[in-house]
């Protein structure tokens, strides 16, 4: 008898082959790898319009009197930054200090709250509020069987919602607003994991082909193409965004991330804060280090050098199209080392110069302060 997993397929899946998708399996999902082409469609991205399905993306409901109680004991960051419409970035750290996931938690009224969290963590993280809301006044719900999700994405794609959705333009960055669409009821969310500027559709499978089908036809004034995972890993790397998995997981910290702006130790108690108490006093003995190649392609598992003795190794590397190099994150001890260190990395037995760069490499306009709210 078999035990291999059978392979999970979106809702928009005959769709992505319909758009010429080259499907690969991704962490047990059947998702696009590319289109057009990896170049082309990072380009549309960062200078127009993209689209991507991503609803291996989970939806886990946290609801009830104790809603905030339970995601505040579970997230470094502090929830208190997420009033009715926002939401924060943050990471679910377990008794080591190390990540259960990294998830955005938008709150929706005091008591209500949607946590999107990662395709590979949905289950764990749901097990792990469960378990921590144990006593609490709060219902766990995970959802993410129930919803799709498409990313739209790029310099231009907020005037695609001046008619199709005008409300979203006045979303701050991490803002969420509920509306119905086609008569099923949606979230619109403003995050990006490109690095540039654009909206989050969560809603139910029935209306994802329709939806997509909109924002290709509201798109077509700006060329928008559609985009795999290939062009979403070069885009988040060189926005310096997290994958988990790759980057970090339950034996790494937020401040061996180097993310620290996450970790809230003022906001009171919360899992594993002793230990990231002591990282912020003592320091760390690695982290998750940027650099930049003088030439080849660097990829994950790459070794790093530092003046003839390996330091490291790379966890996430790529040919960044923007900056037209490699680029590439490692955990590298000394875990201090100042952008413009000179360095090395091994690409198939040879060695390749390298320096220390700052993260992110590049910033797209997600980072500007002024985001486009409508005409």
């Amino acid at each position: 008898m078999s035990t291999a997993t059978a392979i999970r397929r979106t809702e928009l899946n005959e769709t992505m082959r319909k758009y010429g998708g080259k499907m690969v399996d991704f962490h047990g999902w059947e998702l696009p790898i590319e289109f057009s082409g990896i170049l082309k469609e990072h380009e549309a991205v960062r200078k127009s319009a993209g689209i991507f399905d991503v609803s291996h993306m989970g939806q886990v409901f946290v609801t009830g009197a104790d809603a905030f109680k339970l995601l505040q004991k579970t997230n470094a960051n502090d929830l208190r930054k997420a009033t009715p419409g926002k939401g924060v970035y943050s990471h679910v750290t377990n008794e080591n200090a190390g990540l259960v996931d990294d998830i955005i938690a938008f709150c929706l009224a005091p008591d209500r709250y949607l946590v999107i969290v990662n395709a590979t963590t949905s289950t764990k993280d749901f097990q792990w509020f469960k378990t921590q809301g144990t006593r609490m006044h709060v219902k766990v719900e995970n959802h993410s069987d129930n919803f799709s999700m498409i990313a739209v994405q790029g310099p231009n794609v907020p005037k695609m919602f001046d008619t199709f959705a005008p409300e979203a333009l006045k979303l701050p960055r991490f803002g969420i607003v509920e509306k119905d669409l086609l008569g099923e009821h949606c979230y619109i969310s403003r995050t990006g994991y490109t690095g540039e500027d654009g909206f989050e559709i969560t809603a139910p499978h029935k209306i994802i082909v329709q939806l997509w089908e909109t924002m290709m036809e509201l798109g077509k004034p700006y060329g928008i193409v559609p985009c795999g995972l290939g062009c979403r890993d070069t885009l988040r790397l060189e926005s310096g965004y997290l994958l988990y998995g790759s980057d970090v997981d339950d034996f790494h910290t937020t401040y061996e991330t180097g993310y620290g702006w996450v970790v809230s130790l003022d906001k009171g108690d919360f899992i594993g804060r002793q230990i990231l108490a002591d990282q912020k006093l003592n320091g760390v003995k690695r982290r998750l280090t940027g650099l930049t190649l003088t030439g080849g392609v660097p990829r994950p598992g790459c070794k790093i050098f530092l003046d003839g003795k390996q330091v490291g190794e790379l966890n996430s590397a790529t040919y960044s199209p923007t900056l037209k190099k490699g680029i590439g994150v490692g955990y590298v001890v000394p875990p201090n080392l100042k952008p413009g260190t000179p360095l090395e990395v091994e690409i198939r037995g040879r060695l390749v110069k390298a320096e220390v760069a700052q993260v992110p490499f590049y910033k797209g306009g997600a980072f500007s302060k002024t985001l486009y709210t409508g005409k």
